[in-house]
């Protein structure tokens, strides 16, 4: 009898352990940098607010040169050979600032636009 209830307890003891193990699972493709510690949540929202307010004037900016482009092309019939022609056409005030370490890449022959490391 002590042999089947040291059995039972046994067996009991083993399902438990195994049914409590954590599997652990890749972060998911959009996972953010947060710590999701409540303690630095108010630096983390700071942060994802700046890095979304930094991309979407990156995204602005190269919205307004590619409308530029196009705008000079109906006024003057052809694409810019440059991105300066944008400005001596007074199509655009200035060419925007890229971010820090980066620059625009413009493509004359098709008129596209990009932001490429420097």
């Amino acid at each position: 009898m002590n042999i089947t209830l040291s059995s039972l307890v046994l067996l009991a003891t083993l399902g438990l352990t195994a049914c409590s193990e954590k599997k652990s699972e890749p972060p998911a493709a959009n996972s953010t940098t947060s710590s999701g510690n409540p303690i630095t949540a108010p630096v983390d929202y700071l942060g994802a607010v700046a890095k979304a307010q930094h991309t979407s004037v990156n995204k602005l900016s190269l919205v307004g040169i590619t409308q530029a482009i196009q705008q000079y092309q109906a006024l003057e019939g052809h694409l810019p050979k440059t991105l300066d022609d944008l400005v001596t056409a007074k199509v655009l005030e200035q060419i925007p600032t890229p971010p820090q370490g980066m620059k625009f890449s413009y493509n004359p022959a098709t008129g596209e636009v990009s932001v490429v490391a420097k």
